[in-house]
């Protein structure tokens, strides 16, 4: 097969890529590199079967391909609170335009979508059935209500021309080739434990976040994408929650590093706790985490170890 990956440059991207074409298939990266990077790719461009499409979600594209991935946006809050409007235009014509190349050629579109869609939930953990707890004009919205609108999209496309989609739900995942400057807690606590610096924590540091390990969720958007018949959200992520104050001596421990740790205001909206339900992937998928947290920061630490 041939596939189309929009965002196919990032941190999520370039691992499915990677696996696409390890399994034998053809991979269309499409990429604005506006958050993602070449240095992601650089291993896979001198494969014959991989081909890399130098372009902006937003603008309609035309490519002869059996499926498409649409995980092309910007994911941490730096990025996507730069340029919000931009942000929310990235979500909703990244899916149009997905959504269009599925209806033209007959082909399932699977879209990244993530467990920002929850916001600042009142319950946990939270299960596809979970309507979530959304502010939609704070700072965040312009990512949490961009990948609401794009759900939206890809479930009326699939009921009015009946393209064949799929819809991932991420939680937090962790993994090399994560960016070092984008504000998300894993590579910044690593970085700055790595450095001996102190670890800055938003708040007390009892908000809880679920880590995935990127091996794992990429098996999960890869299963999700080959099983047919399930048109509505599926939750991907691992179900074991830590809070931050725990994760930041859990790195400090496995860097030996001597850094202590810093606690800074807690910023607007931030979700106070982040917990799959993943039971639905289990049972229609037969997918599970297979990864433990600590295996996964090793390595992670030294991906990034390499690199600072």
């Amino acid at each position: 097969m041939r596939y189309l990956v929009t965002g196919g440059s990032g941190f999520l991207g370039s691992h499915l890529c990677e696996r696409l074409l390890n399994s034998g298939h053809s991979v269309v990266a499409l990429d604005n590199f506006s958050t993602g990077s070449a240095d992601n790719i650089a291993h896979l461009v001198s494969r014959d079967n991989f081909d890399v499409l130098d372009t902006d979600v937003t603008t309609p594209f035309d490519v002869d391909v059996d499926g498409v991935f649409n995980l092309a946006c910007p994911a941490s809050p730096v990025h996507y609170q730069r340029n919000p409007t931009r942000t929310i235009e990235t979500s909703i014509l990244g899916a149009i335009n997905s959504l269009n190349l599925g209806r033209k050629r007959g082909i399932p579109v699977l879209q990244a979508s993530t467990s920002e869609v929850y916001g600042d939930p009142r319950e946990s953990p939270q299960s596809e059935a979970y309507w979530g707890n959304v502010n939609p004009i704070g700072i965040r919205a312009c990512y949490d209500e961009g990948k609401r609108a794009a759900e939206t999209l890809f479930v009326d496309y699939f009921r009015e021309f009946s393209v064949d989609i799929r819809i991932a739900r991420i939680f937090n995942t962790h993994g090399p080739r994560m960016a070092l400057d984008d504000g998300r807690v894993v590579p910044q606590f690593i970085t700055q434990a790595l450095r001996n610096e102190p670890l800055t924590i938003h708040g007390e540091g009892t908000q809880t976040r679920s880590f995935c390990y990127v091996d794992d969720l990429i098996d999960g958007i890869v299963a999700l994408f080959e099983h047919s018949g399930h048109h509505t959200p599926v939750n991907l992520g691992n179900p074991q929650p830590v809070s931050m104050i725990d994760l930041a001596h859990e790195v400090i421990q496995l860097t030996e590093s001597s850094s202590t740790v810093s606690h800074v205001p807690l910023p607007l909206d931030d979700p106070l706790m982040r917990e799959p339900d993943i039971r639905l992937a289990a049972e229609i998928l037969g997918w599970n985490p297979r990864v433990e947290r600590t295996a996964g920061l090793v390595a992670t630490i030294a991906d990034i170890r390499a690199r600072v």
